[in-house]
C-alpha cells in the first residue's frame, strides 16, 4: 500500500518564537524572548556581543535546545531536536564563521550542502546546473576555486550561496557582511531583500551595522542582555533611538571626525618616512603575482587607509609586509632600515601589527591568555630574568600584567589562565591589542581590526588606533569597511588586482570615486 506524503510547504516562512528561555550553567542567554517574524520580510535582529542573538538563532536552527518555550512555523509549534529537522523544515543559516570544507572545490561544497551527493556525479550536467544557478545570483565564483584561495568576501558569498541553492524558506543570516566592502554588503543584502519580497524566503538577519538595518530591513528586534528589549518597524525608528535600546541608557552620539593635528605638531613631525614600500612583488596562493609592484609610504602621526574589494591583493599585502608571505621583489624600510619582518627587527623598529582573524594569525589558541600576552617580549625583562649562560622566565610577572591589560581592555574572561580560544572573538582582539599597542610604537599594521566585533568595541579600538597616531605612530590601515577608513584615515589608497590604482586625502574623499576604483573602473 503506497503512503500519500503531504507536500512540503513552499515559499516564505511565518516565524515566532514565544518565551524563549536557554541557559548555559548558572548563565541566562536567553530569558523568555518572543519574537513574530512575517512571511516574506527581513527581520533584523540587534545587539551587543553576548546579547543572546546568536544563542536565539541557534535554538531557531536546532544547534541550541531552550529550556523554555516555543518556537513555531506557519502557526503550528515546532520541536526542532537537531540542524536536520530545521533543514527538513526549509530552515537555512548562513554563519558568522566559515564552515567550507577546505579541501574542496566551490562546485564541490556547493553540492555538499545539498546533503544527498549521489555516488557518482555527472560533473557535466552537475556542472551546467551549477552555472545556470550562479547566473541566477549577482555572485560570480570560480566552481574550481578552493576556499582556502578565497578572499574573506568571496568565502561569505559561498556561505550565501550554498544555502540559496538549497531554496530555503527561512534564511538565517549570523552577521553576513562583515567581511564585505559596502559595495558587496549592498549587492549581497539587495539580493537577499529581493529573495524576501518575491515571496520566496522569509530572511533573518543578526547584524551590528544601524545603515544595513535602516536600507534593508523592513522590522527590527534588538536584543540586551537575553532578553527582547525593543520591536519595531523600521520606518518609524532611527539609529539613535535603536543605539539606545542596544545599550540601555541614552546613547552617546558618535564626535565627528577629528582631522589629524597639524603635521608639525605632531610628534615625530619631520622624521623620515616611517614605512617605505617600493616596487613589492608577492606571490598569490596559486602562483600568478597578487602583488604587481606595491609603492606606498607612511609617516610618523599619519594614519593611511588601504581600500579595495576583498580580493585585490590587500591580505596578501599585509602577510608580505608582517612576514607570512615570501616576497619576490621590492623592498621594505621601516624608519629608514630594511625590514624583514624579524622578530628582533619589530622589537628594534617597533613594529606592531594587528591581523585579521587575530585568533588564527596572532594567537595560540592553546594558550593561556597571559602566555599569548607574553608572545612578543616573554625572554626579555622584566618577564625573564637573565644569568650568565641562560635565563629563566618570570611567570608571576607574566601573570601580574596579564590581570592589569585584562582589566584596563575590559577583556571577558575567566582569567588569565583561560585558553585564549575560550574567549569571544571581540574579546580575543581586545587581548591581542593590549600586546601589540604596548609602550612606544612606530609603525602599526592594521588589517580589518574590527571585524566581526559589536560597536562598543569598535569604538574602543578606533580609538585606541587614533592613539596611536596622535603619539606620533605611522598606522597602515587595510579595511573592507569604506566608512571606517573615511573615518579614521588621513589619507586612502585603493588597491585593484594587486596595484594601488588611486590616492586622496580622506577628508572631502567621495564615496563614488572610491566605489568606481575599487570595483577596477579608472574613471569616476
Amino acid at each position: 500500500m503506497k503512503v500519500e506524503t503531504l507536500p512540503h510547504p513552499t515559499g516564505a516562512m511565518a516565524l515566532e518564537t514565544f518565551g524563549l528561555t536557554k541557559r548555559f550553567g548558572a548563565f541566562t542567554a536567553l530569558d523568555n524572548v518572543t519574537m513574530k517574524v512575517a512571511p516574506g520580510t527581513v527581520h533584523a535582529l540587534l545587539g551587543e556581543n553576548g546579547a543572546g542573538k546568536s544563542t536565539l538563532v541557534k535554538c531557531i536552527a536546532g544547534f541550541h535546545k531552550a529550556e523554555a518555550g516555543s518556537v513555531m512555523t506557519d502557526g503550528r509549534e515546532q520541536d526542532i531536536a537537531n540542524p536536520v529537522v530545521a533543514r527538513t523544515l526549509g530552515i537555512g543559516m548562513v554563519y558568522q564563521h566559515f564552515t567550507l570544507a577546505p579541501g574542496m572545490t566551490v562546485a564541490e561544497n556547493l553540492l555538499l550542502a545539498g546533503g544527498q551527493v549521489p555516488a557518482v556525479i555527472h560533473w557535466k550536467d552537475q556542472r551546467a546546473a551549477l552555472q545556470r544557478f550562479l547566473a541566477s545570483t549577482p555572485f560570480s565564483l570560480d566552481l574550481d576555486a578552493r576556499p582556502a584561495e578565497l578572499a574573506a568576501g568571496e568565502k561569505q558569498k559561498l556561505e550565501l550561496l550554498k544555502q540559496l541553492y538549497l531554496k530555503p524558506r527561512l534564511l538565517i543570516l549570523d552577521e553576513p557582511t562583515s567581511v564585505l566592502t559596502p559595495q558587496e554588503a549592498d549587492e549581497v543584502l539587495g539580493h537577499v531583500r529581493e529573495f524576501a519580497r518575491s515571496g520566496q524566503c522569509t530572511v533573518l538577519i543578526i547584524t551590528h551595522k544601524f545603515r544595513e538595518v535602516m536600507a534593508y530591513a523592513d522590522n527590527v528586534t534588538v536584543l540586551r542582555r537575553g532578553k527582547a528589549v525593543h520591536h519595531c518597524e523600521v520606518w518609524a525608528t532611527d539609529p539613535h533611538l535603536l543605539a539606545q535600546a542596544m545599550v540601555g541608557e541614552a546613547a552617546v552620539d558618535t564626535p565627528p571626525r577629528e582631522s589629524a593635528p597639524p603635521a608639525a605638531a605632531r610628534p615625530g613631525a619631520g622624521a623620515a618616512v616611517a614605512l617605505d614600500v617600493r616596487g613589492l612583488k608577492a606571490p598569490g596562493d596559486r602562483g600568478p603575482l597578487a602583488l604587481q609592484g606595491i609603492d606606498l609610504q607612511v609617516r610618523p602621526g599619519e594614519i593611511v587607509g588601504v581600500a579595495g574589494v576583498s580580493g585585490n591583493g590587500q591580505r596578501e599585502l599585509v602577510e608580505a609586509l608582517v612576514g607570512q608571505r615570501p616576497r619576490l621583489g621590492g623592498e621594505v624600510r621601516v624608519m629608514g632600515e630594511p625590514y624583514q619582518a624579524r622578530r628582533e627587527e619589530n622589537r628594534r623598529l617597533k613594529l606592531r601589527s594587528l591581523p585579521e582573524e587575530p585568533l588564527r594569525n596572532a594567537c595560540v589558541g592553546e594558550l593561556s591568555v597571559a602566555e599569548n600576552m607574553a608572545l612578543r617580549d616573554f625572554d626579555q625583562p622584566p618577564l625573564a630574568a637573565a644569568f650568565v649562560g641562560g635565563g629563566w622566565l618570570r611567570y608571576g610577572a607574566w601573570r601580574a600584567r596579564a590581570r592589569q591589560w585584562i582589566s584596563d581592555y575590559g577583556i571577558k574572561t575567566r582569567g588569565e589562565n583561560a585558553p585564549i580560544r575560550a574567549l569571544s572573538g571581540g574579546n580575543v582582539q581586545r587581548a591581542v591589542l593590549a600586546r601589540e599597542l604596548a609602550g612606544e610604537i612606530n609603525v602599526l599594521i592594521a588589517a580589518n581590526p574590527v571585524f566581526g566585533l559589536d560597536f562598543a568595541a569598535v569604538k574602543e579600538i578606533h580609538s585606541r588606533i587614533l592613539q596611536v597616531r596622535e603619539r606620533g605612530g605611522a598606522v597602515l590601515l587595510i579595511s573592507e569597511d569604506l566608512d571606517e577608513l573615511l573615518e579614521l584615515a588621513d589619507r586612502i589608497v585603493v588597491m585593484s588586482e594587486g596595484r594601488i590604482v588611486f590616492e586622496t586625502p580622506a577628508e572631502g574623499a567621495e564615496r563614488h570615486v572610491l566605489g568606481a576604483h575599487m570595483g577596477g573602473g579608472h574613471h569616476a
